[in-house]
């Protein structure tokens, strides 16, 4: 018999579900060096007009597919059409993949929370001594798998009590904490000395340092920060009630996961220019130059803590909705309970996850196509796997997919809202692929060896 298929509780159910896939470290790390290294103000303008451009109607889309079709992304892409399930298989494999290397820095933010709590994080004055404390725990056999085991048990135990006691009831704790977490150590930059600065240098734009790689950057980031390409948004959208408003549920969304990375710079640039570090520190701000901060500060193990405990929740939110994604494509496809398929994939993510913390470390040395483990899943994620899934997202709704589908979600059936579905189709069909597509090749390095081409034969 045809079991019925669970939805979320409510319109707020349905934003912080989907806002806690879209909200992760992409949006807390991620973000703000990104917009540290292209011109601050003027990235964060060019990201808000990309993630209009680009994000909204590709979300839309995502949620449009899953309400419609009530099903795992793969059965989701086959009831549509069955030359486009491949779509579907990479919006599972892509999860998985990225958990794999996700897994482990979430294990070390909780590696750093743990140290931040005892108070050794005060022991790291220095940027070189945190260097020093971040290098001996990654190259280290056995503590990073354990703090990866924990967080990937964390996950599973979520995921296996299921969608309404599990994913829907830690999105409503985990995400007014990680509002409030984040909201504290705002104020709390802020007021450092010179942390006006910071702030000058996020809100007021300086346009002389956008180059085309700055819209580049901005593309990328819009359409990443929102988990777009990876199956959560259909598999999430699968989950809303009929009558929820798909146009608002989008819409908060963004703003919510916008909100979350303004609100993340405002906590890392007050307090990099009180320290006068520059603001394109890179992704070693958060285990290296941020520790450091912290110290300088009365209570450091408490800001510290409170830091890592940010990352640790906005980790958590993201690997519940990938386990997700795979779990309901096992459960569905396979016809096997929740509790099986969910142990399947654990036990399968941490071979995988496990294996990539060791080659940060002990096997390092072992490389493929030039890379670790962690580093070639990170790669073929965010390089390959989803540029594609968006890609062919764009390309699936905008020409091929029956156009009354969109029509009806996006309307709910009625008169409303139709200048958005005609909007929508519009960029989905035109805007959207051209887009992803330059996103693919930047991504691929593609203009980087048209230009060596060109230098070359100007010499």
């Amino acid at each position: 018999m045809k079991r019925d298929r669970v939805t979320l509780g409510g319109k707020l159910s349905a934003v912080l579900v989907a806002a806690g896939s879209a909200v992760g470290l992409g949006n807390i790390w991620r973000f703000p060096y990104i917009a540290g290294e292209n011109g601050g103000g003027a990235f964060l303008l060019i990201y808000i007009f990309c993630i209009m451009l680009l994000g909204f109607p590709v979300l839309l889309a995502e949620f449009s597919i899953g309400r419609h079709t009530r099903k795992n992304a793969v059965g989701a892409y086959r009831s549509l059409s069955k030359r486009w399930t491949f779509l579907g298989y990479n919006a599972v494999l892509s999860p998985f993949v990225i958990l794999g290397s996700y897994f482990v820095v979430a294990g070390w933010t909780l590696e750093y929370l743990v140290v931040s709590l005892t108070g050794g994080i005060t022991n790291y004055v220095s940027s070189a001594a945190n260097e020093q404390l971040f290098n001996d725990f990654a190259i280290s056999p056995v503590r990073p798998i354990i703090y990866t085991l924990i967080f990937i048990v964390i996950t599973h135990i979520i995921i296996v009590m299921g969608v309404r006691k599990g994913i829907e009831r830690s999105a409503k704790f985990l995400m007014p904490l990680l509002l409030v977490v984040l909201a504290v150590l705002a104020v709390r930059s802020v007021t450092l000395p010179g942390g006006t600065e910071g702030i000058k240098f996020f809100f007021k734009p300086d346009f002389s340092k956008v180059t085309a790689a700055t819209f580049l950057n901005a593309m990328g980031q819009s359409f990443f920060s929102l988990s777009i390409g990876l199956g959560c948004m259909i598999t999430y959208a699968s989950y809303f009630k009929r009558d929820t408003n798909l146009t608002a549920t989008t819409s908060n969304v963004i703003i919510l996961d916008t909100f979350v990375a303004i609100l993340a710079s405002t906590v890392i640039f007050p307090a990099v220019f009180s320290a006068g570090i520059a603001p394109e520190a890179g992704a070693s701000l958060v285990f290296i130059t941020l520790p450091s901060i912290f110290n300088t500060m009365q209570l450091p193990w408490l800001w510290s803590s409170a830091f890592f405990l940010l990352l640790g929740v906005a980790a958590l939110t993201s690997t519940i909705s990938l386990h997700e994604v795979i779990t309901a494509y096992v459960s569905e496809e396979w016809h096997m309970s929740r509790k099986k398929a969910a142990r399947i994939i654990t036990g399968l993510l941490i071979v995988l996850a496990s294996a990539a913390s060791l080659s940060v470390g002990i096997g390092r040395d072992y490389t493929l196509f030039g890379m670790t483990l962690f580093d070639l899943l990170d790669s073929l994620t965010a390089d390959i796997l989803l540029p594609i899934g968006g890609l062919c997202t764009a390309i699936f709704t905008g020409w091929f997919m029956d156009r009354r589908i969109l029509r009806e979600q996006i309307t709910n059936g009625q008169s409303r809202h139709l200048f958005v579905y005609r909007t929508v189709a519009i960029l989905l069909k035109y805007v959207c692929p051209v887009l992803l597509t330059v996103i693919f090749l930047y991504n691929l390095g593609f203009f980087s060896l048209l230009t060596n081409i060109f230098v070359s034969l100007q010499h």
